[in-house]
């Protein structure tokens, strides 16, 4: 059974991914920028309110990273229900 995410929680794990390569392959004054987002992107994770309701938070963390990584490899958006 694959565990349901909230859609904004989902999108920025995929975004977090994007921003990762894209820093990964960034040159001069692309990485700043591409880092002050990156950090945004992973405080906006952490602190979702989402991880509140959960019992099982890491493994949790790893399957909405399983997901958002499917969606982001397959290049489509996230839909509800993690389902990529």
């Amino acid at each position: 059974m694959r565990r349901e995410f909230p859609l904004d929680l989902l999108q920025a794990q995929r975004d977090w991914y994007t921003t990762y390569r894209l820093l990964a392959e960034a040159r001069g004054t692309q990485i700043a920028a591409l880092r002050q987002r990156l950090q945004r992107l992973s405080v906006r994770i952490a602190a979702h309110p989402h991880w509140t309701t959960l019992l099982d938070g890491p493994a949790a963390r790893m399957e909405l990273k399983q997901q958002a990584w499917c969606a982001a490899a397959a290049g489509s958006a996230p839909s509800a229900g993690g389902t990529p």
